[in-house]
């Protein structure tokens, strides 16, 4: 395996077509030799968005704007992005959830760039939910998406 990869040699092996969400992503990060960071070239339609306003309680993430412009939602704020722009998304609660919004006329590509942890939980403030997850390797580890208002006592069915 060779540490390069030019990103016109990316396939688009993760393609999301939900209506408004609607999107294609490239994963690089394992045809590179990445253990540590997981990187992917995500390309967003005029008018779609990649994936639901979240914000990550272990990963961190980056975003390197290549083409297109658009918006940034960033807990309260909103925020325009433009070619060569570097977005910054630490993990915390929901005043750095994070959503890309491609508000322009043309194609938006950007890469992405994240730290892989073995244990992360994500909340989706615009929807209540939670989502679960351990384990690094495809069809490994615990995944599980909750509403968050479902929330149980801690001794919950425990015999007594």
């Amino acid at each position: 395996m060779k540490p390069v990869m030019n990103l016109d040699e990316v396939v688009f092996d993760d393609i999301e077509d939900n209506g408004r969400y609607t999107s294609r992503r490239g994963t690089i990060g394992a045809h590179i030799g990445a253990r540590h960071l997981g990187y992917n070239l995500t390309v967003l339609p005029p008018g779609k968005v990649q994936c639901p306003f979240h914000n990550h309680h272990g990963e961190e993430e980056m975003f390197l704007v290549l083409e297109g412009e658009g918006e940034l939602r960033f807990g309260d704020r909103r925020y325009p992005i433009r070619p060569h722009d570097v977005i910054a998304c630490p993990p915390g609660g929901p005043e750095v959830a994070h959503q890309i919004v491609n508000t322009g006329t043309v194609t938006m590509k950007y890469l992405a760039l994240s730290t892989r942890v073995e244990v992360d939980a994500c909340e989706y403030p615009d929807s209540g939910k939670v989502l679960v997850v351990s384990g690094n390797a495809p069809g490994t580890g615990l995944r599980g998406m909750f509403r968050a208002e479902d929330t149980v006592d801690y001794y919950d069915r425990e015999p007594s």
